[in-house]
């Protein structure tokens, strides 16, 4: 995996973060888009700012949910497509300073992000509602504004660098900037530019105006594994199946569909981004805690390796993945286990110890071949042992511990020739 190798690797060290979606949208309780899905009229939007005012909010309680769940970072809506501001902007009176609240939003969450040392991405809209001058012409996740002699995407990115410009100096160290929906496809580099000088270990992402550090993909992707990534990546889903803010009539993601996804794209190389849509209180909902509660749980047991170096190719499976750290291989079973024992295609080293890190119980490794397929050629490891019902709803991990380093680097034959009980030559 490439680096940037300046501040911004943090990027490549955290791997696991926290996504927000926060603003007066979660006073309708229907979706951070409401205003585009559901054809709100603008005033009766723009009165939720008049109700804004969430008594229990706490970045504190945020941030304790977040390092409970292994979480290391922070992404946050600072704009979303509405407009509205929750920092203390000069530059438009929707903010969240006109609210009931009246309390600078985004101060309290970098304040509390940097009293933990907790990296801090900032989430900016490109598509803006509320501004005269963005173009809001009717494409996708555009309003129709028939008022077209106001458009002026030249005055309305002066406005956009001004508002980048306080994020950036207004709010201490900040670790990144989360551009969203560049419609109109608009290029200026002088914007990335801009946020690398006045915060050099900002990592910023490919829907901005070039093509940033690294991509984003979200909700479906990587149904199958693939390859490694080569450079940077973040996926993001969010607890949620209908919304990124809160919806009062959530359907919620299963505990084991988020861990798949977290394991098929960590295991290959990328960064795993969860959304949580909190209140209007500012409490998360108590489903999505129950969500992050199991997630976590499982995390914190295989956490590390899903983290470690991918060794793609290591078992030669479609539903399996592998990585490496050191002297030991961990084995990532992207499926629910069918029986007690889990077999290993084509793998023909004998591991000294192979461990359930989900539940800490060494399992047995062996040879020995399926009563049904004993007349078929070569070897395979097959894990055994393993209390699969226990396992269900999670995602199985195995650490493989080996007498000698595993490693990347050819990893799809490097146990070709290995004797029983060899050493794993790894270049």
């Amino acid at each position: 995996m490439r680096k940037f190798n300046d501040p911004r690797d943090w990027f490549f060290e955290k791997r696991f973060g926290l996504f927000i979606h926060w603003g007066i949208y979660s006073q309708g309780g229907l979706h951070e888009q409401e205003l585009w899905r559901y054809g709100t009229p603008w005033e009766k939007y723009a009165a939720y700012a008049d109700q804004f005012c969430p008594g229990h909010f706490d970045p504190g309680e945020w941030l304790d949910i977040a390092e409970k769940t292994g979480m290391r970072y922070l992404a946050f809506t600072a704009k979303h497509h509405d407009g509205f501001c929750m920092w203390d902007t000069k530059e438009t009176d929707f903010n969240v300073m006109h609210t009931p609240y009246g309390r600078d939003v985004l101060r309290a969450v970098a304040d509390e992000c940097h009293r933990r040392d907790f990296p801090l991405v900032i989430y900016y809209s490109v598509v803006d509602w509320h501004h005269p001058n963005y173009p809001n012409i009717g494409r996708h996740h555009e309003l129709n504004d028939k008022d077209i002699s106001r458009h002026d995407m030249g005055r309305y990115m002066v406005f956009l660098k001004n508002q980048i410009r306080e994020l950036c100096t207004n709010y201490g160290k900040v670790d990144g900037i989360w551009w969203d929906m560049n419609v109109a496809k608009y290029e200026d580099r002088s914007v990335n530019e801009m946020i690398r000088r006045l915060q050099p270990s900002a990592v910023v992402n490919n829907r901005g105006f070039d093509e940033g550090d690294f991509s984003t993909p979200e909700r479906s992707f990587n149904a199958e594994p693939a390859a490694p990534f080569t450079s940077p990546v973040e996926a993001c889903n969010s607890v949620g199946t209908n919304s990124w803010g809160y919806r009062a009539r959530e359907d919620y993601a299963s505990v084991f569909s988020l861990q798949r996804q977290m394991a098929l794209n960590m295991a290959l190389g990328a960064n795993y981004l969860l959304n949580v849509g909190p209140m209007p209180d500012g409490r998360f909902p108590a489903e999505a805690l129950r969500i992050l509660d199991a997630v976590g749980a499982w995390y914190s047991k295989v956490g590390a390796a899903l983290t470690s170096e991918p060794c793609f190719g290591a078992v030669k499976s479609d539903s399996i993945l592998c990585t490496c750290s050191g002297n030991v291989l961990n084995v990532i079973a992207l499926k629910p286990l069918s029986s007690s024992s889990l077999e290993l295609p084509s793998f023909d080293v004998m591991p000294e110890k192979a461990l359930l890190l989900n539940t800490g119980l060494e399992v047995e490794a062996t040879f020995e071949k399926n009563a049904y397929r004993l007349n078929e050629p070569g070897k395979s490891l097959r894990l055994r042992g393993i209390p699969a019902d226990s396992l269900a709803g999670q995602i199985p991990v195995f650490r493989l511990e080996f007498s000698r380093p595993v490693s990347a680097e050819a990893a799809a034959d490097r146990f070709e020739g290995q004797s029983v009980g060899g050493a794993v030559e790894c270049g």
